[in-house]
């Protein structure tokens, strides 16, 4: 007998047949209808029985099913009033929880919400609308309660750019504001036609698990994310030149040639918060 995933992909498919447009293009509606995947990207968020999920996006339900059949208690965040109505009324026998709502305004006040219910933070698990993806990260992460763990789905290039080492193209301010607060790692390739309608991109999973240290170190500076603005704007110059606007020459030259003679993308995690401890004024030096 089928299980509430293998039902919910059964009536959402119905839902979908003969709609001349699937998804919505301005919500960046593609939807992975795909059991064996979906419960492979509730696996890799780890136990989720009894745990307080945020899911982002759910459209026709899929993944909120899987997070259901695995035991957790989810409050999904769908912006389309017709899908959430859907999903609320196909899995109300589920400990579910849909609210209409803008994810980017609502997602941290949410996951505040939900570790206050629970005592220790939630966790993320969304296939996410891909016009929104790096901004709902980085706000995620850098919440005043961040999320115990991200599963998430972006696209390829997106988690190619979180997970990217010092040196490569890939590495940008997107790779530091997320890095300076967590570790992120991509688990999971998954081709366009794996989704309804099928994007014009390759996706992929990722993982962040926040890291209350990195947050706490880059919280002590308070300059490193204008330094960090400031130097991937101009990301072709070295950063002697990048970052010449924003901090007194006497003050830049503090952090030495080894840091300045170099690109943003170059340097580690740990040079920016050295970089970032050099240049500052006398009233934040600790």
């Amino acid at each position: 007998m089928d299980g509430r995933l293998e039902r919910q992909i059964a009536s959402a498919r119905a839902r979908l047949k003969g709609r001349a447009a699937p998804g919505h293009p301005r919500l960046s509606q593609h939807f992975l209808l795909d059991a064996a995947l979906l419960r492979r990207i509730v696996a890799l968020a780890g136990d989720v029985a009894g745990r307080e999920v945020l899911e982002v996006g759910p459209g026709p339900g899929g993944l909120t099913a899987a997070l259901l059949d695995a035991g957790a208690r989810v409050t999904a965040l769908e912006l389309d009033p017709e899908w959430a109505s859907f999903t609320r009324a196909e899995l109300a026998d589920g400990p579910l929880e849909v609210r209409e709502a803008d994810a980017l305004a609502a997602a941290p006040t949410v996951v505040a919400e939900l570790a206050a219910r629970a005592g220790r933070p939630p966790l993320v698990v969304a296939n996410l609308p891909y016009a929104i993806a790096s901004p709902l990260l980085v706000d995620l992460v850098r919440g005043a309660t961040a999320p115990e763990r991200i599963v998430a789905m972006v696209q390829k290039e997106v988690a190619d750019r979180l997970c990217a080492g010092p040196g490569g193209k890939t590495r940008g301010l997107l790779t530091l504001l997320v890095a300076l607060r967590a570790r992120a790692r991509r688990r999971l390739v998954v081709a366009p036609g794996s989704f309804t309608p099928p994007p014009r991109v390759a996706s992929a999973v990722v993982e962040i698990v926040p890291d209350p240290a990195r947050t706490a170190a880059a919280a002590a500076r308070p300059r490193l994310e204008e330094l960090l603005r400031a130097a991937f704007q101009a990301r072709r110059k070295m950063l002697r030149r990048a970052l010449a606007d924003v901090v007194p020459a006497d003050l830049l030259a503090r952090a030495g040639e080894r840091l300045l003679t170099r690109r943003p993308e170059e340097l580690a995690d740990e040079e920016w918060l050295a970089l970032a401890d050099a240049v500052a004024a006398p009233a934040e030096r600790q």
